[in-house]
């Protein structure tokens, strides 16, 4: 089955024949399928912004190809005008881009653009709305009466009322509260579940994410790094530190219960696989 998304050899240099000069990406090849849950990790300056950008056409590479449902998304104007209906990204601190009088204008803006007819723009904005736990009766508040978690939760809606094929997040909880980070991600892995949709997501907590994607892609210097179940990934977590990542807590102390010289599986990145691995060296009591 052809993925969803592709990269193939995806180069981008910035600030190309002058002092400046930088690769931001350098020969990325990478696929996601269809329905997939995928986290995106990397330190500062890993390129994970960058990539996440050409995703959807916001940047064009200056060498390789972006493949959705594998056809070059720069194979012409129109697709590459449709492709960022179909790729939706919603950026990190997405509320500050909130303009509108309405939550329910900001939330249909996306749709608008598409050129719908009233009815089904009217359709959208309210299951996105109900996706992302916003009430009914703040549809016709200004956004900025609401709080930052509720902003966020409006800015969200607003990209999946477009219906995309894929939905890109960065650091989709940054600022919020513990509270409000578990009400967007449980919003989050709500939409993913019930559409089957295709979900990208960046962030710098690694208990967040390794908890909630089935799949991560490591970036380290402009390339793919490794790629493999949070299990796999987080098996090589002496070589994650060596790139400047966080590892999970729990996984931290089982490193150190290792080099103390239990045999212990460093691989545990949740309380609940620390707890069944601790019960498994005790013989299940």
């Amino acid at each position: 089955m052809t993925p969803i998304l592709e990269t193939r050899n995806l180069t981008h240099t910035y600030g190309a024949g002058t002092p400046f000069q930088s690769d931001a990406l350098q020969n990325v090849n990478l696929s996601i399928e269809r329905g997939e849950f995928v986290g995106i990790i990397g330190h500062t300056g890993s390129g994970k912004s960058t990539l996440i950008q050409h995703l959807n056409g916001l940047l064009k590479p200056t060498a390789g190809e972006i493949l959705l449902d594998g056809r070059d998304i720069w194979s012409d104007k129109k697709f590459t005008r449709e492709t960022r209906f179909r790729v939706g990204l919603v950026f990190q601190y997405p509320e500050y881009q909130l303009f509108e009088e309405t939550v329910y204008k900001d939330i249909a803006f996306g749709p608008h653009n598409m050129g719908l007819s009233a009815q089904e723009i009217d359709l959208r904005v309210r299951k996105a709305a109900g996706f992302v736990g916003i009430p009914e009766e703040n549809l016709e508040k200004s956004p900025f009466e609401l709080s930052g978690g509720q902003k966020r939760r409006v800015a969200i809606a607003g990209v999946i009322a477009m219906e995309p094929d894929v939905l890109i997040l960065d650091e989709p909880t940054a600022g919020l509260d513990p509270v409000g980070r578990e009400g967007i991600l449980a919003n989050i892995r709500d939409y993913q579940k019930s559409q089957n949709a295709t979900v990208v997501m960046v962030s710098h907590s690694m208990e967040e994410i390794a908890s909630n994607v089935s799949r991560l892609i490591v970036m380290n210097h402009g390339k793919v790094a490794m790629t493999g179940t949070p299990r796999e990934v987080f098996s090589h977590s002496k070589e994650l530190i060596s790139m400047g990542l966080d590892i999970p807590q729990i996984t931290r102390v089982f490193l150190r219960l290792r080099d103390m010289g239990l045999g212990v599986d460093t691989s545990v990145y949740t309380v609940e696989q620390a707890k069944e691995a601790l019960l498994a060296m005790r013989g299940g009591t």
